[in-house]
């Protein structure tokens, strides 16, 4: 463009006046009669066509330039400060997480650990990852011949490079308030003190309300929330004399929120997390840690051993049971979260941990979803 415009110029340049013969001067006008001079363009003589590509070039010359400036200060940012930053960043957080994890596992060695429930399901498998861990176990359940059992199954196992203990075994049911005293006696004798409570124990529930006897709710609640409270209430004073110590209460994602044909469970869990809430509150001043862990579906046999409305055996493995988590992989994170001292875990998928936030912001919404999950459940039954 800015070619085309040079040339008109120039052409206009060379064209010459020639000047009207045959007639006089006119003395308004005489400029056709005055001798013509070579005119050379200037800057300010070419007229706004070439001074805009003038400008345009400069403009462009100015574009590239500052492009330039650009592209070598993002080279001397990346070279001389980024990357350093990042990797620093990077050299940081895993110096931190290094430092967490030989913390865990100071915190964990050499301690005692009650765990009750830990013939089967998640309670063994914590059993398993404590005793590697290089805790002193003191093992609880109703049944003495499967804790033996596992007790030989921990010492057979060569897959720890810790010192390890030889566990103890204390036998008893939750539901009975005297054997629970008794129960916490035995433990203490076992070591002669308790660092780590690990209230694992529970009993499962599937049925509808109407159909539920008050006997079996009392069941429920007996094992899943006042029987870890009478241990715990049983144990505490010597963790309150010694200024140490640790309860852990495996809660649910019930005892958060609600869903249908599982009230006498979701009602036990709530009241869990409720109580050592409390507790963790209230122990803060005897340096006492509390931490409820809240898992989501397991793949155990707690469906199968739940109880029912009339308080039979439920029998059966339910769908989102059997897709539930691995409690080999539950327990790596129960022995995490007790080695961070952390209050309050949730194990559970995106979808039960989404649900746990929408039960608060909108409550409209979750309550139609589970009104609907109710009705679906059902009609699969009745069909």
């Amino acid at each position: 463009m800015c070619a085309k415009w040079e040339n008109l110029i120039e052409d206009q340049n060379k064209v010459k006046r020639k000047p009207a013969h045959g007639r006089r001067m006119d003395p308004i006008n005489p400029a056709p009669y005055l001798p013509q001079a070579k005119w050379s363009p200037g800057l300010g003589d070419q007229g706004w066509p070439a001074m805009f590509c003038q400008v345009l070039k400069e403009s462009q010359k100015c574009t590239r330039r500052k492009s330039l400036l650009k592209v070598r200060a993002m080279d001397f940012i990346t070279s001389t400060a980024i990357l350093p930053l990042l990797f620093g960043c990077v050299g940081i957080f895993s110096l931190f997480r290094l430092l967490q994890w030989m913390r865990m596992k100071t915190y964990l060695r050499n301690v005692v650990v009650v765990i009750t429930g830990a013939t089967s399901g998640l309670g063994k498998e914590c059993a398993k990852v404590f005793y590697s861990a290089g805790s002193k176990l003191v093992l609880c359940g109703r049944n003495g011949e499967a804790l033996e059992e596992l007790i030989r199954e921990l010492t057979t196992s060569r897959a720890t490079k810790v010192q390890t203990h030889k566990p103890c075994t204390v036998t008893f049911d939750l539901t009975d308030p005297g054997a629970v005293v008794a129960a916490a006696a035995e433990i203490l004798q076992c070591f002669g003190y308790v660092d780590i409570l690990i209230n694992n124990a529970g009993i499962s529930y599937r049925g509808t309300i109407i159909d539920t006897t008050v006997d079996v709710d009392k069941r429920v609640m007996e094992t899943n929330y006042f029987g870890p409270v009478a241990l715990t209430k049983a144990l505490l004073p010597s963790m309150i004399e010694r200024r140490r110590g640790h309860v852990v209460a495996i809660s649910s994602i019930q005892g958060k929120i609600s869903i249908p044909f599982r009230s006498a469970y979701a009602a036990s869990k709530h009241a869990t997390q409720a109580f050592f809430d409390c507790l963790r509150a209230e122990m803060e001043q005897y340096e006492i840690e509390v931490t409820v862990i809240s898992p989501g579906y397991i793949h155990t046999n707690l469906s199968l051993n739940a109880t029912t409305a009339d308080g039979s055996r439920y029998g059966a493995t339910d769908k989102t049971t059997a897709q539930g988590r691995n409690p080999v992989e539950v327990a790596q994170d129960v022995l995490a979260a007790v080695g961070k001292k952390e209050k309050d875990v949730i194990l559970a998928d995106l979808l039960p941990s989404l649900a746990i936030y929408l039960r608060t912001l909108a409550p409209g919404l979750f309550f139609s979803l589970m009104a609907s999950r109710a009705r679906k459940e059902r009609k699969s039954k009745n069909s």
